[in-house]
């Protein structure tokens, strides 16, 4: 069974703070602005110069005009500013982002992060990922957990160009979620979606992780 794309997003929510500012990557992480718990008020930062996004529009709501850096249409708040490029990534630049939640192509064991090309094929370049995970503090991985020919994507180290190294805190896909207390320590399983066991987590796991507290 495992966690649907909307149910990993929810989870990934549940780690936003109050105050928080947050960056969502393309892909998978663009579903965490629909899932933040009540009470929770967090301002949504996209690198093209957005401050405050709104949830995905509705059909009837879409307008355009109003994309995130993904050209995703989203919704304006009543507080939603715009700023140029080169302001919106001053504030990743200078440590203003609390969290930021990526997509990835493959994470190694190290917290290494590769999502931004696959040699050979034709890349428009990586955005503001390299940015992103040498800004923000906190990093949260959104992924499936092999890739489409069954390899696994969490690794003992990524085959991929990098996108930066030691940056990956905590990494949620579709069959587990596993964290480290901090850069120095190993990943942890932490929780397994219902209907998977330990076992097929292992046997799709290239990494290495712990499976109780060190």
């Amino acid at each position: 069974m495992g966690w649907t794309r909307d149910e990993m997003a929810a989870r990934a929510a549940r780690e936003l703070r109050d105050g928080f500012y947050v960056n969502l990557g393309i892909g998978i992480p663009t579903l965490v602005g629909n899932h933040i718990p009540p009470g929770v008020d967090v301002t949504l930062q996209s690198e093209n110069g957005i401050l405050g996004l709104g949830p995905f529009p509705t059909e009837d709501a879409i307008d355009a005009d109003i994309i995130n850096a993904g050209k995703q249409t989203i919704t304006e708040l009543d507080r939603t500013s715009y700023v140029s490029s080169a302001d919106s990534f001053g504030m990743i630049r200078g440590g203003h982002i609390q969290l930021s939640v990526l997509g990835a192509m493959e994470v190694s064991e190290s917290g290494d992060l590769a999502n931004w090309m696959v040699p050979g094929k034709m890349v428009k370049g990586p955005g503001g990922a390299m940015d992103l995970v040498a800004g923000v503090p906190r990093i949260i991985v959104l992924m499936d957990h092999v890739d489409k020919t069954g390899q696994a994507k969490f690794r003992k180290a990524c085959t991929l160009p990098l996108t930066g190294t030691n940056v990956v805190d905590m990494i949620i896909t579709n069959l587990a979620i596993f964290r480290r207390r901090d850069r120095t320590s190993p990943f942890m399983l932490e929780e397994i979606a219902p209907g998977v066991t330990a076992e097929e987590v292992r046997r799709q796991t290239e990494a290495h992780y712990e499976e109780t507290p060190a």
